[in-house]
């Protein structure tokens, strides 16, 4: 279950095909000062297997290089629909590339406090994964003006939310 600290910053993240690259977004996003990190299971996540210990380990060298006091958190896989019904953030983010009413640039949301931000798999959300999202409360948003990697997403919203 995800429930926040006033000051938590909580990336959501689809779990990629790829191991290196989440383990890439893992090491910048502990380093950042990410609170804690859920990988997602997406309609268009490709399976792989999630290698908690090894995950965790890279969370721990990062903790350990930035010199922080604190360990992100984080959390086994979870699915989607899962991860959106239970969170009870203050704000909540769904980053997509597709064009909806009211989508704004993250970078314009801040500061941020108790926030948590959905991040994608490859090939995006799906249009109900970006519905169900904004039924429960998730205001869509935007990274930038390209079309971004799932873990350089990641690591964008990851600076966003961190540095406001």
């Amino acid at each position: 279950n995800h429930k926040p600290s006033l000051h938590n910053k909580t990336i959501a993240i689809s779990l990629i095909k790829n191991t290196n690259r989440l383990e890439w977004f893992l090491e910048k996003a502990g380093e950042i000062g990410v609170s804690e990190i859920a990988p997602l299971i997406c309609d268009r996540t490709e399976k792989q297997r999630f290698r908690f210990e090894r995950m965790q380990s890279i969370l721990i060298s990062a903790m350990l290089q930035s010199q922080q006091t604190w360990l992100t958190k984080l959390h086994e896989p979870v699915k989607f629909a899962t991860f959106i019904k239970e969170t009870t953030f203050q704000q909540k983010f769904i980053a997509h590339c597709e064009d909806v009413p009211g989508k704004i640039s993250l970078s314009l949301m801040s500061p941020f406090t108790n926030a948590a931000i959905l991040i994608g798999p490859e090939g995006d959300f799906t249009k109900h994964e970006i519905e169900m999202g904004m039924e429960n409360k998730f205001v869509p948003v935007s990274l930038g003006i390209t079309r971004l990697r799932t873990e350089t997403a990641g690591l964008v919203a990851a600076t966003l939310l961190c540095n406001s």
